[in-house]
């Protein structure tokens, strides 16, 4: 089967890719930019158009046949590649119907992570646990893996690890064989009108679960409300936040083990302590509190939980590391997000020494609403005479730099451009 992936090169398509085209699917597709999974695809040997993706390429590839055109769900209705597949009478779909394609054909235990923060770093920590503990596992998790590609299929695999997003309702399309959910607060107001839409869709997913693993007022608990075996204080990883994901993992993990030799007709007692020391030796994921050089950091936070969380772990990090304090750069993503989120700002950078706040990053916009400013967001903060405002520029990278000298942690939180700028500044 030959696969068109359009936005193939980005951490929500690439891994997806890999996983294909190691699963015997010859996979192709274009992208405006070159992804942080460009490199991986190359190397996979998928071959990738980056530069207009105004339907050239689709058509090359056209006369060759295509069967399944895949795409992003950044791209619009009238995006040149999607109306031309349309035309070609494709089957045209977002990865969501395409995965669940594969878990049903490879036949595959779907471990899924889901919530609205933590995901990532609790599917990265679940992969890296299953393949120390040799267990038969594919995944795809949308970020770059330091110790392995960052999508991956075997002949002979069982389980399938994948951070299921909830954005675009994706998750949904899913019938877990274990959910595993970190932490459930609202966010994406342009997809879910409501805190209770949104709330309503976690109950659905969780309903079409066969198995449920969640973290429950600091405690992880099955879908019978009993108590789990793994708990954060089990683990020395720097912020609670990180514990905390380290505990869901090593339960999924138990989990998983157990099922694996009950298969296989073994009675099987499992290390309990070395599941906890390997994930204690987690190595991190790319954009999760990722060190670029010595005291410098970049995260993907962009919710009110999920920077509390960040800060948590920077601040835990900055004692191990004797730093003077900690400094937040942080650019604010959509400004839709604003509205819904702007009063969980209040103490979210509780204990910081410096906030840079920068102009929202705009993209998918609701135009009838006026973009909220850096100096309106940061109002409410209850540490907010520790706020300063800037914008991506030389003054920046030298006011960092100062930082940097004066022995602080910095970290930027962004799910924008100011991660490239950062990395074109300092790596």
């Amino acid at each position: 089967m030959r696969i068109y992936i359009s936005g193939i090169s980005g951490t929500g398509m690439g891994p997806l890719a890999l996983m294909a085209k190691q699963a015997g699917f010859e996979v192709f597709g274009s992208d405006l930019h070159k992804g942080a999974i460009y490199n991986e695809l190359v190397e996979a040997g998928c071959d990738v158009f980056i530069g207009e993706q105004d339907g050239e390429f689709l058509k090359e590839k056209l006369e060759d046949g295509v069967d399944w055109f895949v795409y992003t769900s950044a791209l619009t209705s009238e995006h040149p590649e999607l109306v031309l597949a349309q035309e070609a009478g494709i089957k045209c779909t977002k990865r969501d119907d395409f995965t669940a394609f594969l878990v049903e054909k490879l036949g595959l235990k779907m471990v899924a992570v889901a919530g609205t923060h933590g995901k990532t770093t609790t599917t990265a920590m679940i992969i890296w646990a299953a393949l120390k503990s040799k267990l038969p596992v594919s995944y795809v998790v949308g970020t770059t893996l330091g110790f392995a590609p960052s999508g991956a299929y075997h002949d002979g695999d069982k389980f399938f690890v994948y951070e299921a997003d909830e954005y675009d309702r994706n998750f949904l399309k899913y019938h877990p064989w274990l959910a595993v959910i970190p932490f459930v607060s609202y966010d994406h107001p342009d997809i879910y009108p409501t805190r209770e839409d949104y709330a309503a869709a976690f109950s659905q997913f969780k309903a079409q679960s066969d198995e449920v693993i969640e973290m429950v007022d600091g405690v992880v608990k099955q879908s019978d409300g009993r108590v789990m075996m793994f708990k954060s204080q089990n683990f020395k990883l720097a912020g609670e936040a990180r514990r905390a994901d380290a505990s869901l993992a090593a339960n999924a993990v138990f989990e998983m083990i157990l099922d694996e030799a009950s298969e296989q007709g073994i009675h099987l007692d499992p290390d309990l302590a070395r599941i906890v020391n390997v994930l204690n030796e987690f190595p991190g994921v790319g954009r999760r509190f990722e060190q670029i050089m010595d005291g410098l950091y970049t995260d993907y936070a962009h919710h009110p939980e999920e920077i509390k969380a960040t800060v948590d772990v920077a601040l835990e990090q900055a004692k191990i590391d004797g730093k003077k304090g900690v400094v937040v750069v942080y650019q604010p993503h959509q400004n839709t997000r604003q509205y819904a989120v702007r009063d969980g700002y209040k103490d979210a950078f509780a204990g910081v020494s410096k906030v840079i706040w920068l102009p929202t990053y705009l993209t998918r916009e609701d135009a009838n609403l006026a973009v909220l400013s850096a100096e309106e967001l940061a109002s409410g903060l209850t540490n907010k005479d520790v706020v300063e405002y800037a914008e991506p520029s030389d003054e920046l990278e030298k006011r960092i730099r100062e930082l940097l000298n004066d022995g602080y942690l910095v970290v930027l939180m962004t799910a924008g451009p100011a991660d490239e700028w950062l990395r074109e500044k300092f790596c």
